[in-house]
């Protein structure tokens, strides 16, 4: 296993988001529990898995580049 792991400051530094964004917004709706993060010995820290993390930005950004937006707030699958 050659991962990386970030604490929760790690994270915020390389993705430019705020700490308490990532734990109020991102944790448990965007990054999942067992996918992106895990608890290590079952404690209360939490460590990022960075390269999960930017294969799943990388994938949804290109997904929605194929997008073309509508007038009524959908899009176009162009």
């Amino acid at each position: 296993m050659n991962e990386t792991y970030l604490t929760t400051e790690e994270l915020s530094q390389r993705i430019k988001y705020d700490p308490r964004t990532i734990r109020d917004s991102l944790k448990d709706s965007v990054l999942l529990e067992g996918v992106h993060y895990f608890r290590p010995f079952g404690g209360r820290k939490i460590l990022y898995i960075w390269e999960t993390i930017e294969q799943d930005m990388f994938s949804q950004s290109n997904a929605q580049a194929n997008m073309i937006p509508m007038g009524n707030g959908g899009v176009c699958h162009g």
